[in-house]
C-alpha cells in the first residue's frame, strides 16, 4: 500500500524541525471566491507555487495545462527545490488546488510530497504562527531538482481515446451529478454537455466534509463501485484540479494505478469529434 500523502499539523512541523521541509501555498482562486493577496495569511517561509502562472503552459488554450517537464524543473529549482526536498503544499480553502500541486510533482519525479490536512484553515486553528508575506526570494538558493516523469501519471486526450474502452481502465469524473449528466450548463462557453462513455460520476465535493476529506472508512463508501484497484484508474473533472483531489484520495486509499486526464472537459468538450453520452 501506498505511503500516506495526507499530514496533520503535528506531522507536518515534525518535518519543518527534523527535515527541513519546504512550504508550497498552492492556492488558487475557487469559483465565486477570490483569493485575497492584500491581506495575506500565510504558513512561515511559505514560497508561492504559482499553478495558473509559472507552473502551466500558457501557450494551451486549455486552463491549467500542465507545462513541459524542462519548464517545470526551472520553475522548480526557483522555489530552491532539490532531489532530496520534502515539501508540504497546503492551499487556502482547505483541499482544493493542494491536491493538484501534490500530483504534479509527483508526476515530475519527487517522492517525498505532502499535503497539509485541511491547509491554512487546520493551520489557524491549532493556533500555529502565521506570516502576512512569503519567503523572500533572496534567501531561496536555487535547486537542482531534475524533473523525471512518470508517465502512468498522466494522460492526454488521444491516450483516452484508445483507452476509455479498455477493459483494463476505468474512467472517474469529479464535475457535479448535473454537468456529468448534461443537464446543467457547463460554466465555460463553448462545450458541450455530458460525459466520457463509460465513465463513472464522483463529484469532488462529496469527498470533503469542510476543510478536509472525509474519514477513510466514508471516503472507501464513496469509491466502492466508482474505482478498481484492479485496473487503471484515470481521474478527470473540468479542467484538471478537482480531478487531482480524487486522485489523492485514491492514493490515500491504497489504490496505486492511477491517472489524471490533464486537459479534462475543457478539451474532450470542446472537441466535436470526441465521443460522449449523457
Amino acid at each position: 500500500m501506498s505511503s500516506a500523502a495526507i499530514i496533520s499539523t503535528d506531522h507536518a512541523l515534525q518535518l519543518i524541525l527534523e527535515k527541513d521541509a519546504i512550504i508550497l501555498d498552492a492556492s488558487i482562486d475557487k469559483v465565486n471566491q477570490k483569493l485575497d493577496n492584500s491581506t495575506l495569511e500565510l504558513i512561515p517561509n511559505s514560497r508561492f507555487f504559482a499553478i495558473e502562472g509559472a507552473f502551466s503552459d500558457h501557450d494551451s488554450p486549455f486552463p491549467h495545462t500542465l507545462p513541459s517537464p524542462e519548464h517545470f524543473e526551472q520553475e522548480a529549482q526557483k522555489l530552491g527545490i532539490n532531489q532530496e526536498s520534502v515539501l508540504i503544499i497546503y492551499d487556502r480553502w482547505g483541499i482544493y488546488s493542494s491536491p493538484r500541486a501534490w500530483w504534479m510533482f509527483r508526476y515530475m519525479g519527487l517522492e517525498q510530497v505532502y499535503v497539509l490536512e485541511g491547509g491554512l484553515p487546520a493551520w489557524k486553528a491549532a493556533g500555529l504562527p502565521l506570516e502576512d508575506h512569503y519567503m523572500d526570494e533572496t534567501a531561496i538558493h536555487p535547486g537542482n531538482f531534475k524533473a523525471s516523469p512518470h508517465k502512468e501519471w498522466l494522460v492526454s486526450k488521444e491516450q483516452l481515446l484508445s483507452l476509455y474502452q479498455d477493459k483494463h481502465v476505468q474512467v472517474i469524473d469529479a464535475r457535479s451529478y448535473g454537468r456529468f449528466h448534461g443537464t446543467a450548463a457547463e460554466p465555460r462557453p463553448g462545450l458541450r454537455s455530458g460525459h466520457i462513455p463509460g465513465s463513472k460520476n464522483l463529484p469532488f465535493d462529496t469527498l470533503l466534509d469542510g476543510i478536509d476529506y472525509k474519514e477513510k472508512d466514508e471516503l472507501a463508501l464513496l469509491f466502492d463501485g466508482k474505482t478498481n484497484p484492479d485496473k487503471r484508474n484515470i481521474f478527470t473533472c473540468g479542467s484538471g484540479v478537482s480531478a487531482a483531489i480524487l486522485a489523492l484520495a485514491a492514493h490515500e486509499l491504497g489504490i496505486e494505478q492511477i491517472a489524471v486526464y490533464d486537459g479534462s472537459w475543457s478539451e474532450w468538450g470542446a472537441d466535436p469529434n470526441s465521443p460522449i453520452e449523457q
